[in-house]
């Protein structure tokens, strides 16, 4: 991907993020919403003008430099932590909050008014993330995330293990029957080619919440739920089960 075509790539996620359309940019640089539209398609990366990428970038609050060090960033991002910087989050847990919050792309005006933390505090935990490499803390206190689309905790590592054994017991203690609750519990017998299919369709369904997720970030945050989705499969039978199996 050549550099400008990845410029037009973030533009696009910014727009996304900010909840902007193609409209919004046209109304900014004066030109129709069609002429928008193919301005910003790849293969129209070489005709594009630095005039017309620095007058986007105004209307997106960001400066030409900050766009494209934006669009840089986008080839660098993190896949995971390393097992100190997870333990440096579980350790603290106003940090581990801020962190989830900048990860579901709150604001820093949004976290201080959903949560008792002073603005000089959450400045001093998203300094402490961008000391991490989770983020960085630009101008303004806005956040430019430093992740990766696929971007996951360490298996069996300090953030898993929190969410185990604190964060799982209080999802599961909900009586689930409210109407945008669901719990479902089924077991059976399976071959190994059933398996492999339930496994293929369990993958997609893990990839369908991260798009729906992608989604809803153009959404207010009003609008926005924080949602959890628990999917678990493995060859199981009760423990008195199996005491009871001859050996």
């Amino acid at each position: 991907m050549s550099e400008i075509s990845q410029i037009l790539k973030t533009i696009k996620h910014q727009l996304k993020l900010q909840s902007k359309t193609y409209r919004d940019v046209a109304v900014a640089l004066d030109l129709s919403e069609a002429s928008v539209k193919r301005l910003l398609q790849a293969e129209n990366a070489a005709s594009i003008s630095i005039e017309r990428l620095s007058q986007i970038s105004q209307m997106l609050g960001l400066s030409l430099a900050e766009l494209m060090q934006e669009a840089d960033a986008q080839g660098q991002r993190l896949h995971t932590l390393a097992l100190a910087q997870e333990r440096e989050l579980v350790a603290d847990t106003t940090l581990l909050l801020v962190a989830v919050c900048a990860i579901n792309h709150w604001t820093h005006a949004d976290i201080i008014s959903a949560y008792r933390i002073s603005e000089t505090e959450c400045v001093r935990h998203l300094l402490k993330l961008d000391k991490l490499g989770l983020l960085s803390l630009l101008p303004g206190n806005r956040i430019r995330l430093n992740l990766a689309r696929d971007f996951d905790w360490l298996p069996e590592g300090p953030i898993q293990h929190y969410f185990r054994h604190k964060g799982m017991p209080d999802f599961l203690a909900a009586k689930f029957h409210q109407d945008d609750q669901s719990l479902n519990f089924i077991h059976g017998m399976l071959t190994d080619a059933a398996l492999s299919k339930l496994d293929a369709e369990l993958r997609l369904l893990k990839s369908k919440f991260a798009e729906l997720h992608t989604e809803s970030l153009a959404a207010p945050i009003r609008k926005r739920r924080g949602t959890a989705l628990l999917l678990a499969m493995r060859e199981w039978e009760p423990e008195e089960f199996t005491a009871l199996r001859r050996r």
